[in-house]
């Protein structure tokens, strides 16, 4: 009788752990960043770009995006916040990636590339389409996936579609077009949900993000890193942080 409490016991000890233990992993939560980066400083004119190779896209300004901020709130666009590794955790909701977000859209529009900065999660494919009333070439340079390059009709609104992604990339990569030198864009290729481009107004929000501390890398197409290692403790909630902020000197590196 004595062997049997004692094994009662025993297992009544190691169901308590267990349920301490799932416990404490459930009051870690997830947390959602939120935040805004802003220009410190002067916003600097920057004028449109010299267009004088193709009759179409003369017809209208094309605007010169190595820094786009918002003169009202000094917020700066297109500016990507990312997780550098993977995460041992993922949210439930965000493990898969929904049918819905399987294909991303990448168009072009007044002889630019729209999104201009874009994420691309391992997994999702990407169509091109054009809008634009003259022919466009698209060509991404990829380290670890294959890159493309292929000519687009102009007015393809039917698009092409490319293979997945198969490798989250280091750094984001460059998208051009060799008929248009000026047209460039960047896709931002992880295997992982953790990763955003700032807003018109500077902001960006990452939900559902493990509780605990993280190492985010903040990157612009004109300077590269701004941040290597911009480190957050996340908790429970959203986590709204204080506005990082750059100078024009400090983005516009020669």
């Amino acid at each position: 009788m004595k062997k049997l409490f004692s094994m009662l016991a025993a297992t009544t000890a190691i169901a308590f752990v267990f349920a301490a233990c799932a416990s404490s992993a459930s009051a870690e939560g997830w947390g959602t960043l939120k935040g805004q980066i802003l220009l410190d400083g002067d916003v600097p004119a920057i004028p449109p770009l010299d267009i004088t190779k193709d009759a179409v896209c003369m017809a209208q300004p094309v605007p010169d995006e190595k820094l786009v901020v918002d003169a009202k709130t000094k917020g700066i666009a297109n500016i990507v916040i990312y997780l550098a590794k993977k995460p041992d955790a993922i949210h439930p909701s965000l493990k898969e990636i929904d049918e819905k977000k399987k294909e991303v859209t990448f168009d072009q529009k007044g002889c630019r590339f729209t999104p201009h900065v874009m994420v691309v999660r391992t997994g999702q494919q990407v169509r091109v389409f054009s809008d634009d009333d003259t022919a466009h070439n698209t060509h991404t340079y990829m380290g670890k996936n294959d890159s493309d390059n292929f000519l687009l009709a102009p007015k393809n609104r039917v698009g092409v579609l490319l293979k997945p992604l198969k490798y989250a990339e280091k750094l984001p990569r460059k998208v051009s077009c060799d008929i248009h030198s000026w047209m460039t864009a960047y896709w931002v290729v992880v295997d992982h949900p953790y990763a955003a481009v700032t807003d018109p107004e500077g902001k960006y929000e990452i939900p559902e993000l493990p509780a605990g501390k993280h190492e985010f890398i903040v990157w612009h197409e004109s300077s590269g890193y701004l941040d290597k290692k911009y480190t957050v403790e996340i908790k429970e909630g959203v986590n709204e942080q204080k506005p990082l902020k750059f100078t024009s000197a400090q983005i516009l590196v020669p």
